[in-house]
């Protein structure tokens, strides 16, 4: 009697076990998969892919890869669908040696939403990104679109004032590629992160070609006219709201944006972090976007 009471208490104990390990699974992050798909003009484009429920499609910066948003995905996918693209001559995807304007890159973008079949997805672009995204309304509209999020990207109605100290950044790429990846990846960082994780990022964004990079830049700054895609967004029946996640070196972008967008505009601000915020202070930036989800799909 008393070994069957003390293997009925293990057993009890054992199941109990299970069952509060099953829980904390249900609530941790779904490993992404990774997946192709094939654009209108022949393009493989990599994406990664977890998770369920309301859609999110998160873009990186010029040369970055997918998993730049590996803290974002890890998170959000525990209770929304989450997909992080690879834009094209970047990461996994195929590096050809055409298509790589805004509204081309912008175009992939609509195809990898159609592709899934995503309805209203909350679409975030960094740094790059937020021009291809402004892109993607002008072309798309916001008939489909749940929210736009721009992270840190440089917009503005004198484009050219870029170009005198991007031009030089250039021609760096061309002559010595290394040490202009490498003091790129750094600079975007104001909080330490570890040697192995920037030599990470270093070897991804080195697998852009050089010249493909910096054509990228150029189709960047070349764009004059952001004002189409802002008009949309800004009009009195959109329905689709902005926000603009930024640290002080973008305060111009921010004020331009409010000045076109008015009250469409969210602006969070992230003192002391670098050019990647999302990833120096992933936890403030999660919550922001959290906060901004929930009012996003409230609209729709």
């Amino acid at each position: 009697m008393i070994k069957d009471k003390h293997l009925k208490t293990r057993l009890t104990v054992l199941l109990l076990c299970s069952l509060s390990a099953l829980n904390v699974v249900a609530q941790t992050a779904a490993l992404p998969k990774s997946a192709f798909f094939k654009t209108s003009d022949g393009i493989s484009i990599h994406y990664l892919e977890a998770g369920s429920g309301k859609p999110i499609v998160f873009i990186p910066g010029w040369t970055m890869p997918a998993w730049i948003w590996q803290k974002q995905i890890d998170e959000f996918s525990k209770k929304y669908h989450v997909v992080a693209v690879d834009p094209r001559s970047q990461g996994e995807s195929d590096k050809p040696s055409y298509g790589h304007l805004p509204e081309t890159r912008a175009r992939d973008y609509k195809e990898l939403v159609d592709q899934l079949g995503l309805k209203h997805p909350v679409l975030i672009g960094w740094s790059m990104g937020c021009g291809e995204l402004i892109k993607y309304v002008e072309q798309f509209g916001t008939g489909n679109v749940g929210g736009i999020v721009l992270v840190d990207g440089y917009l503005t109605d004198k484009p050219s004032d870029l170009f005198v100290p991007l031009s030089a950044w250039m021609n760096q790429l061309q002559t010595d590629r290394q040490k202009q990846t490498e003091g790129f990846v750094r600079s975007m960082y104001k909080k330490p992160q570890t040697e192995e994780y920037l030599k990470r990022v270093i070897d991804a964004s080195a697998q852009t070609p050089a010249d493909t990079a910096a054509l990228l830049i150029y189709n960047m700054i070349a764009v004059k006219d952001f004002l189409p895609g802002l008009n949309i967004l800004g009009d009195a029946k959109s329905k689709t709201p902005v926000l603009f996640a930024y640290q002080p070196e973008t305060q111009q972008t921010a004020d331009y944006l409010k000045m076109k967008l008015g009250d469409k505009l969210r602006l969070e601000i992230f003192e002391g972090d670098g050019h990647a915020l999302f990833v120096d202070d992933p936890e403030k930036f999660n919550h922001v976007l959290e906060s901004f989800l929930q009012t996003a799909w409230s609209s729709h």
